[in-house]
């Protein structure tokens, strides 16, 4: 657990004392976007990060049907390629590149020219370790441990160091992520119609419990909820309660895929159609570590992929014009193994494919360099090589589409310009 702002309290309690003054069940969204505003658009620009833990295989979400040593490489598990009228090979995208027939869903979005790939991207830092990986990936410093925040929360730091809504930013799970914690303050909640606070009977003064909702408080926020600033969070509360996103259903026929990586973009999109001044927005979507039995158009990795293009795909059409404000990122720590290993399935990797949809996003390209997959190309003769460092495609995505400051301190150490970009934006 870690510090928490006071101020990010305050705030949330000075902004929540305005629902309750009006009622708890029928404040006027325009009161909640005037409190929130603070000078700034009524609908602010919104980040969506999604990390796709346990590394995915990005030749076979983004398939490099057209380099010539794809299909040696990957024996029983290649993506057939790209055939007229055939429902399952690579979705062809530029001649070259295709998406996995899974991922049918985010074809339209890429002919319209809203959604893009940045493929050979990663860390310069080599580890295989899921952990190391994602811990550098979150805090945004490549082989660096002892970091103490994450890039995200630099990130709104930068933008806005007095947060205009408690919940400016919100990762939806039981616990607050590596890449939002920070001095700017940020919530967890694993249900939006649950999000609540309470200090459990007979507890050691001091505690605080969560009840099913509210878990992740830093150290500071729980000592603040039985000592005094603490009902500013309560009252933060109540105020989401007025709001009632729970009870926004999804609109344009959008429908999510099951379970909880479309529970998480569905009550997202919730929030940010409530208007309760959400900026960043974080959703994890687990599975992605395919060591055996990875399938190919059929299997469990066809499996994870199409639950991610289904559920981009229904947020998109859930917040329709709204996306204009929108966008979404996703990431993955690492990718795998260019050849199929004997369980035919992939190994950990280095290089992977990352999608960006949304806002002004240059959308219907595949950017980056793209590196070969010919044996003296791969880095360390078995994996796709990075061209394309992720601080580069996340300094232009904080900057560009959130409006952080280019000169902020997003990434210690690290030297990011417009020129280095790798021009996601238009």
């Amino acid at each position: 657990m870690r510090d928490c702002t006071r101020r990010s309290f305050m705030k949330g309690g000075a902004l929540a004392a305005v629902a309750m003054t009006l009622g708890m069940g029928g404040l006027p969204r325009f009161l909640l976007r005037s409190a929130y505003a603070e000078g700034r658009s009524a609908r602010p620009r919104i980040l969506i990060a999604v990390f796709q833990r346990g590394a995915v295989d990005g030749l076979s979400m983004v398939v490099p049907h057209g380099d010539p040593d794809y299909y040696p490489s990957r024996g029983s598990i290649a993506i057939a390629r790209p055939a007229a009228g055939a429902s399952e090979t690579t979705l062809d995208l530029d001649g070259f590149f295709g998406l996995h027939p899974a991922m049918l869903p985010l074809k339209p979005l890429w002919d319209a020219g809203r959604l893009a790939v940045v493929h050979a991207c990663g860390s310069p830092d080599a580890t295989r370790s899921h952990f190391d990986a994602q811990d550098y990936m979150e805090s945004g410093t490549p082989g660096v441990k002892s970091t103490a925040d994450g890039w995200l929360a630099r990130g709104i730091e930068a933008l806005r160091p007095e947060g205009a809504s408690p919940f400016r930013a919100v990762a939806m799970g039981a616990q607050l992520p590596r890449i939002l914690r920070g001095a700017a303050g940020a919530v967890a909640m694993s249900s939006v119609a649950d999000f609540d606070v309470r200090a459990e009977a007979g507890a050691t003064p001091g505690t605080v419990t969560a009840r099913r909702g509210f878990e992740s408080l830093y150290s500071r926020g729980v000592r603040d909820l039985l000592y005094g600033t603490g009902r500013q969070t309560f009252e933060a509360v109540r105020m989401l309660k007025a709001a009632s996103p729970q009870r926004i259903a999804p609109a344009n026929g959008a429908e999510y895929p099951r379970g909880r990586f479309g529970d998480s973009l569905k009550q997202i999109a919730q929030l940010i159609k409530a208007q309760v001044g959400l900026e960043v927005a974080f959703a994890d979507s687990g599975g992605w570590d395919t060591h055996a039995g990875q399938g190919n158009e059929r299997g469990q990795l066809a499996q994870r992929l199409a639950e991610l293009g289904q559920g981009l795909a229904a947020l998109d059409r859930d917040l329709g014009e709204r996306m204009a404000e929108v966008v979404v990122l996703t990431m993955s720590e690492f990718g795998r193994t260019v050849r199929e290993n004997g369980n035919r399935g992939t190994d950990h990797g280095h290089a992977t494919a990352m999608l960006v949809l949304g806002g002004s996003v240059r959308g219907g390209r595949v950017h980056g360099r793209w590196p070969g997959l010919s044996p003296e190309r791969l880095f360390e003769g078995r994996d796709l090589a990075v061209t394309t460092d992720f601080r580069h495609l996340f300094s232009e995505v904080a900057q560009r589409h959130l409006g952080v400051p280019a000169g902020a301190p997003l990434f210690p150490g690290f030297a990011a310009s417009p020129s280095t970009h790798p021009g996601v934006f238009t």
